[in-house]
């Protein structure tokens, strides 16, 4: 075989080693080293020493020094432990049910309550996991108390729940700007139009969907409501600390005061005094944050290694020429190259997750994007959309997986993969209509930083 089709071979094979339920990070740098080993391979075994003489394991060594000393990626650890400590902050709690109290009278109060509250825990976290775990264990129950459809209960949550890796602070739009060498601050204003009305069609739908089917969404029984005032001082009371920190995060990085990481320290630090004010900072619950924060860094930094090295590997061997050379083979308009390239992202999403799709695919089409002249910020942004499928899509859907984790024998994974189906054409219905209107994702990032030039 040429080398190209070891190439193929490689990434075939790591494919049908995820779907049989090994670790991906590990499951990369083990393909990576061993593919690469061959790559790499210099010939003679005449000492013990000729086994270790292969550039593998420089390229390994140079990743993984590479990942630790990246700047941008400063930042993951930082918003991670914001995330962490606002959510054991129990402000999310008091959030919810103020929203909920204010959107009473509105069909399917309850969904759209958790909603707003995913939108806005998702833009202090950035995690779709911790977001989804938590509106699971304080929406549902609330949810299903009122009767609400099962199905339709949980596709609220783990639609609201991705929204996180949308939704700026995202730490996928920070892991993207890494990999693409695009300015985190252009990604981040382009994403805020697209986040916010990703989640206005959500919150349409229900709305909408409610109103001609009530069953779903019965109205719950409000006997003791507060009063209004009280309603509205409680939506306050939680409401505006939480959006002061993110809007004082994301308007210093915005506005080019802070970049993300130092941004990000800012938000951690606002995390803790908000536990403070709130007079939930433990020491225990300090530890428990920092805890989660390590791991989830450690995860990701060990998918970066893995990746990157999976990546060199591959585009070594030809993988990303010949895959290249069969695009431009075919002769396509930039209508068309786009479609083709979100398919195949889409198509991606059933069993990968996005941090691989980024990582090891979304190379592949970035040097073709000057050839169809497609804007590199437009091109992240459908990206970022249509990543919002890796976790709706089954059978890989994780959003369902952390809501079956938490909920148990509440449901069945079926039914939650039934009410996950709606979301996935809203988000597609979303990037038709970015497409149509590219503005949506490049306006704002034109207008505070000037237009983009490549």
């Amino acid at each position: 075989m040429t080398n190209p089709e070891i190439a193929i071979l490689m990434l075939c094979l790591f494919i049908f080693l995820v779907l049989l339920g090994f670790p991906i990070a590990f499951t990369l740098l083990a393909m990576g080293v061993g593919f690469g080993y061959y790559a790499y391979y210099q010939g003679g075994f005449e000492s013990i020493s000729d086994l270790f003489d292969n550039n593998i394991f420089y390229l390994l060594n140079q990743n993984t020094y590479s990942v630790m000393e990246n700047d941008i990626l400063v930042a993951i650890p930082l918003f991670l432990f914001m995330g962490y400590v606002v959510e054991r902050a129990n402000i999310v709690d008091k959030l919810f049910y103020s929203l909920y109290m204010a959107a009473r009278n509105l069909p399917g109060s309850l969904a759209i309550a958790a909603l707003l509250t995913c939108a806005v825990f998702s833009t202090a976290s950035g995690i779709v996991g911790a977001v989804v775990t938590l509106m699971g264990l304080l929406a549902y129950p609330a949810m299903a108390k009122a009767n609400y459809d099962k199905s339709f209960a949980s596709g609220v949550i783990c639609a609201g729940g991705t929204l996180g890796i949308l939704i700026p602070p995202s730490i996928m739009l920070i892991v993207y700007a890494a990999i693409a060498e695009l300015s985190p601050l252009r990604l981040y204003a382009a994403a805020v139009f697209p986040g916010l009305i990703l989640a206005g069609l959500y919150i349409v739908y229900v709305i909408t969907r409610v109103y001609f089917n009530p069953s779903l969404a019965p109205k719950p029984n409000l006997e003791d409501v507060p009063p209004p005032k009280e309603v509205y001082l409680d939506l306050l009371v939680s409401f505006v600390p939480l959006t002061l920190l993110i809007t004082l995060v994301l308007g210093s990085i915005l506005g080019g005061l802070a970049t993300p990481a130092e941004a990000a320290a800012m938000g951690a630090l606002g995390g803790l005094v908000l536990a403070f004010l709130y007079r939930s900072l433990t020491w225990q619950k300090v530890k428990e944050s920092v805890f989660l924060t390590a791991k989830a860094t450690a995860m990701v930094c060990w998918l970066f290694v893995g990746s990157w090295t999976f990546a060199s590997v591959f585009s070594y061997l030809g993988g990303h020429e010949l895959i290249a050379d069969w695009v431009a083979g075919m002769n396509l308009e930039p209508w068309q190259f786009l479609v083709m390239a979100q398919l195949i992202i889409f198509f991606l999403g059933w069993p990968l997750e996005w941090s691989e799709i980024l990582i090891i695919f979304v190379p592949i089409f970035l040097p073709m994007l000057d050839t169809f002249g497609v804007n590199p910020y437009f091109f992240a942004m459908l990206v970022a959309l249509n990543l919002q499928t890796s976790f709706l899509t089954p059978p890989m859907a994780m959003s369902a997986y952390y809501l079956k984790g938490v909920l148990k024998n509440q449901i069945e994974l079926m039914d939650i993969f039934k009410g996950i189906m709606p979301y996935l054409g809203i988000v597609i219905f979303a990037m038709v209509l970015m497409y149509q209107f590219p503005g949506i994702a490049l306006w704002f990032p034109d207008y505070l930083f000037g237009e983009y030039i490549p």
